[in-house]
């Protein structure tokens, strides 16, 4: 476990807000990591956790206490968390885009792994959308579903307040949403066509995005006018995936069943994936978790920590930053 990963892991266990110091002692008690002779280990995790901060790394938060110190949680923890601590004081960081070499030898379909990871550390379940599985042999298939979709669940901490609003309006209780994957977007054909692209493929879901591990700087306006018109987000995918961010957000939209029921029929592996979250929304209490587990399991996978996403990206040749 490298000391990134120990830090993690502590805040995760602590689950709530806290300070490096509390941290630090927390990985001694649980020997998570040994600083050896290091003179000033607890200056070490100070530093790193302001790096997370820094670099945009949205696992990790922090708000500013009283007399200037930070106290810091896992962004997953938040719900655990008192809306009333965190409501204006929770910090964000607005990065400059960070250029990395381009790498042509990685395939479109190795950064699923990156989104499926950023998406998971938000909360939502992605599964990759195979369309040469699907029914026929159109070749326009590609046009017709995304690469990968996902699913969000409204969070509520009472059962009773779950089943209550599951009564009142199930659709309520979830988002669908669709993404489409570039490695780079370079110029104003190319986005035209992958947006478009994005467009035709999520007028099922409640939110479209299209995802690209790079694109130019000369398209942000570009990109900003076809958000505001058709409503399609735009997530920037970075080797790091929870330095990912969202470009823009998409708009929300209305379900349309009857394309969803089209999907269903054409390509199995969406079907089951609507069939598994049906499963969890209706789920009696007792059988939530292993459910839950369940289309955790079905999904797509993704990184237990730093070591393991760093090792593939180097083995998918995928440029670091």
């Amino acid at each position: 476990m490298t000391i990134k990963e120990a830090i993690l892991k502590s805040l995760d266990d602590i689950n709530g807000l806290t300070n490096y110091l509390e941290i630090f002692n927390h990985i001694v008690a649980k020997n998570y990591y040994s600083f050896g002779t290091a003179k000033t280990p607890t200056g070490t995790i100070s530093a790193l956790l302001g790096d997370f901060i820094r670099t945009g790394d949205t696992r990790v938060k922090r708000i500013k206490q009283e007399g200037g110190t930070y106290s810091y949680y896992l962004t997953k923890n938040e719900q655990n968390i008192g809306i009333d601590v965190l409501i204006g004081v929770t910090e964000t960081t607005n990065n400059t885009n960070i250029k990395v070499e381009k790498n042509k030898t990685y395939d479109e379909r190795d950064l699923h792994r990156l989104l499926s990871s950023y998406l998971k550390n938000t909360g939502i379940y992605s599964k990759t959308i195979f369309h040469e599985q699907s029914n026929g042999k159109d070749n326009n298939q590609i046009w017709t579903h995304p690469d990968m979709v996902g699913i969000k669940f409204l969070n509520l901490q009472s059962q009773t307040s779950q089943n209550f609003l599951k009564a009142i309006n199930r659709a309520d209780t979830f988002k669908l949403n669709s993404y489409e994957i570039k490695k780079e977007i370079n110029n104003d054909s190319e986005l035209k066509k992958a947006f478009f692209q994005a467009v035709s493929n999520s007028t099922w879901a409640n939110y479209g995005y299209l995802v690209a591990f790079e694109f130019s700087d000369s398209l942000i306006e570009e990109m900003e006018r076809l958000n505001q018109s058709f409503g399609i987000g735009i997530i920037e995918l970075h080797s790091n995936p929870y330095q990912s961010k969202i470009l823009f957000q998409a708009k929300y939209r209305e379900l349309d069943f009857k394309t969803i029921d089209k999907l269903c029929k054409i390509n199995k592996e969406f079907e089951k994936f609507i069939e598994q979250t049906e499963k969890l929304m209706t789920a009696e209490e007792r059988y939530y978790k292993s459910t839950e587990k369940e289309l955790d399991e079905f999904c797509d996978g993704y990184f237990e920590n730093d070591t393991e996403m760093e090792k593939y990206c180097k083995d998918k040749n995928i440029p670091m930053e």
